[in-house]
């Protein structure tokens, strides 16, 4: 059975979810049925992106899309990335707040009234994640636990916290007064938005009561990739933002001193460590490279 409030002509939409996806088919209806099953006494919408999927998100969207009121669909096929995507969708939104829902993960129960009750009373939110419920022991160990007690905060200037982009809520307004996502950068887009808005004079509030529950890669090519792209794109937005605080102190010292416990630790892979940590930890050290190079700036 599913729930969705109905939105009378000319009533004003409280919320828009906006599910951006590119070739999601695998875990895309666990999310939309997570989504369809939430409740809440506002008028609330979800917007699906389709960011030039070639697999059947799609067909799986369509399908929702004939049986849910206020699901609708938005083609965001001119140009590849999430940040058009995202920006594209919430053109296209009704909604005075909005909030991000990955399509590889699933909201909890009362996740909507949660983020729908808190971007009443605050312009920038994020949620709790819990990374328990669709990840083994052995892949959650490649990644610390993200938000499980709080906003995390970068290492380097600004400073700032920061969360992920499908655990965040805005007010619309407040997404277009900070120019919306960056369309130049295709990882990290969502630390870039958050420092953008806080900035901008937006308070970062978190809120436990709303879960969502994140999936982790689960190959070592996509864990190691994941944290490759992560790392240079670190190292460009220290850069982007190195006027903002103080330097981190002896970057090049942990830098090196990373990679000598990374061949230490390879030993360990022989008498039957998890390799997981080990990937993750050699893409990120690789990214950092590629971004010194790239953007002439010392490792984050």
């Amino acid at each position: 059975m599913f729930h969705m409030n109905g939105v009378s002509d000319g009533e004003a939409v409280e919320l828009s979810v906006m599910v951006a996806c590119y070739n999601g088919a695998s875990t895309l209806a666990e999310q939309l049925d997570s989504l369809a099953a939430q409740r809440w006494d506002r008028p609330w919408e979800i917007v699906f992106i389709d960011n030039r999927s070639t697999d059947d998100s799609l067909k799986i969207a369509t399908a929702y899309a004939q049986r849910l009121q206020n699901f609708r669909i938005v083609d965001a096929s001119e140009k590849q990335g999430k940040s058009f995507a995202l920006n594209k969708g919430i053109l296209a939104a009704k909604g005075t707040a909005i909030a991000f829902a990955d399509a590889d993960d699933v909201v909890a129960p009362g996740w909507l009234a949660a983020i729908g009750e808190a971007l009443q009373q605050h312009e920038l939110v994020a949620v709790r994640c819990d990374v328990e419920t669709l990840n083994t022991h052995e892949h959650r160990m490649y990644r610390n636990s993200l938000q499980s007690e709080g906003l995390q905060t970068i290492h380097y200037p600004p400073y700032l916290p920061h969360a992920g982009g499908g655990t965040i809520g805005i007010r619309r307004d407040l997404h277009f007064k900070i120019g919306g996502f960056d369309e130049t950068l295709p990882y990290l887009e969502d630390t870039d938005y958050v420092w953008k808005a806080q900035l901008a004079g937006a308070k970062f509030h978190f809120v436990p009561e709303a879960v969502v529950r994140v999936r982790y890669r689960m190959t070592l090519a996509d864990i190691y990739r994941q944290k490759r792209n992560y790392a240079e794109y670190n190292v460009l937005l220290s850069k982007r933002y190195r006027s903002y605080g103080p330097p981190m102190a002896r970057p090049w010292r942990k830098y090196f001193r990373d990679w000598r416990l990374l061949i230490r630790n390879a030993r360990k892979l022989r008498a039957g460590s998890s390799r997981a940590p080990w990937v993750g930890q050699l893409g990120t050290l690789v990214g950092k490279a590629r971004g010194v190079l790239k953007y002439r700036v010392p490792p984050t």
